[in-house]
């Protein structure tokens, strides 16, 4: 069975929420958390690859000619899965609103999901390395705070990167998605009022 990755909630510091998007209300089990990790929020299209293959975050989607390469890549992930495991990530083939020059490959993992359960982070990376994902690049792991986000932020390139997502180490319950994880978008992120299933469509570059 098909299933959706959660949404994730913007922190209540992101510039960049829209009035479609939900603002996490309560940040306390975040800075209860023993241990969060902060990685990079990747511009592309959320992913799944499941034990019969993949499909972006919207179940219904129609083809694409930038779906091709995830596909495939898809077709030797997915025997290797059992029916409740999922491998969720960034799928970067396509220019969105921030042009990559050096990726490691187009498909950046995020979330492995075992049944109703976000897995680890380490056990996460652990599965990745098994099946070989590339998980998105790690900004920050330690205790969360106010003034840990800030530098967080700080040290981001907003011209170059999109925000963060900061989420606990631990593992956690898919329904406790939105007080477990959360983003920092960068202000006026879309940059084009067309969609870029519409426009043109313009490779990101690999390392």
């Amino acid at each position: 069975m098909l299933k959706k990755y959660g949404r994730t909630f913007h922190l209540p510091q992101s510039p960049g929420a829209t009035n479609d998007d939900k603002i996490m209300s309560d940040v306390s089990a975040l800075i209860a958390a023993k241990e969060v990790v902060c990685t990079e929020k990747m511009d592309g299209e959320n992913t799944t690859i499941h034990a019969g293959g993949c499909h972006p975050r919207s179940l219904d989607a129609r083809y694409h000619p930038s779906r091709d390469w995830i596909k495939a890549f898809a077709a030797g992930v997915s025997p290797q899965l059992s029916k409740d495991e999922r491998i969720v990530g960034e799928y970067l083939f396509a220019r969105h609103s921030i042009a990559y020059a050096a990726l490691p490959t187009y498909f950046l993992g995020f979330a492995w999901v075992k049944g109703d359960e976000v897995q680890s982070w380490d056990a996460t990376l652990t599965r990745f390395a098994e099946l070989g994902v590339v998980p998105v690049p790690q900004l920050y792991r330690g205790v969360f705070s106010n003034d840990i986000a800030e530098d967080v932020i700080s040290n981001l390139n907003l011209t170059t990167q999109e925000g963060f997502v900061v989420r606990t180490a631990a593992a956690f319950a898919e329904r406790d998605m939105p007080t477990h994880l959360a983003k920092y978008v960068r202000e006026d992120h879309v940059q084009s009022e067309t969609h870029w299933m519409n426009a043109e469509l313009i490779k990101n570059g690999l390392a």
